[in-house]
């Protein structure tokens, strides 16, 4: 057996616009020979407002200000994009800082909830406090939307159009935004499925896209529906299934939420009257 198969080169080519890389890799029967295949990037990526560092994801690089936007607005830091005066994209040595430039009224209320953070203990969602956080409030959603869910396999064929990572490297997530006539008007992607959803949703912020739904090609998670419904997003279509939690704030906020979204199959977890056969 060769014994280089483990020393396998550093990176041989790169696409930011896609946010890809290509390694070079063996497959099972030729393990002597090393040949090069696309990766997903995934980097740390921190959200600092007015220099203080908020949060680390594990992001793929690309649409960083919408996801920064769309992480805002769900998150309840802000309720405006107006509220955001700038915002600058810097290389750090381990990844990337997005430095945002938030105005004085939501950078005081963003350090009042840090400081309520402070000194919180627990296993994951073990007392009052993290329940609470985990319940957010939410104004309950408008009735204003319809979807036809004949509609629905046009825009199922249609998300892989942005997945251009996706499709070289087979690991990434997309969110998309669907006119009531299925046509999708913009989407995004990312290894991590929130991330992609944020980004979605910050793109959509500065979009006339207003009637509609998103598709996402995931499951749905009750942080999924949450941030949904903190942009005002009224119907959530998932690929794959939705848990309880999800169908739970989603009957709360008045989501219309349908999973296991395929060609001519859908199921419809909380209010039906926004669809149409």
């Amino acid at each position: 057996m060769n014994s280089n198969v483990d020393n396998f080169p550093p990176t041989v080519s790169q696409n930011a616009a896609t946010g890809a890389c290509q390694r070079q890799v063996r497959h099972q029967g030729s393990l002597e020979y090393a040949q090069p295949d696309w990766l997903a990037e995934e980097v740390p990526v921190a959200l600092v407002y007015n220099g203080i560092s908020h949060v680390v994801m594990m992001a793929t690089p690309k649409d960083l200000e919408p996801f920064a936007l769309g992480f805002s607005l769900s998150e309840g830091i802000i309720e405006s994009p107006r509220e955001i005066y700038g915002m600058d994209i810097v290389p750090v040595c381990n990844g990337i800082e997005v430095q945002i430039e938030l105005s004085s009224r939501r950078f005081a209320g963003l350090k009042q909830r840090r400081r309520a953070m402070d000194g919180r203990t627990g296993c994951g969602v073990c007392g009052v406090e993290q329940l609470a956080e985990i319940g957010k409030p939410i104004s309950p959603l408008p009735f204003t939307q319809t979807f036809s869910l004949s509609h629905l396999e046009n825009a199922l064929h249609a998300l892989k159009n942005v997945q251009q990572a996706g499709q070289l490297t087979g690991a990434t997530h997309a969110a998309a935004w669907i006119a009531p006539d299925g046509q999708l008007q913009g989407g995004c992607e990312d290894v991590g499925r929130h991330v992609a959803l944020d980004k979605l949703l910050g793109l959509r912020a500065g979009q006339p896209w207003q009637q509609g739904a998103v598709l996402v090609s995931s499951r749905a998670s009750y942080e999924m529906v949450q941030k949904s419904a903190m942009c005002g997003v009224e119907i959530l279509f998932a690929v794959s299934a939705a848990t309880s939690l999800a169908v739970d704030v989603a009957q709360r906020c008045n989501l219309t939420l349908v999973g296991f979204c395929r060609p001519g199959r859908a199921t419809v977890y909380t209010h039906p009257q926004r669809l149409r056969a």
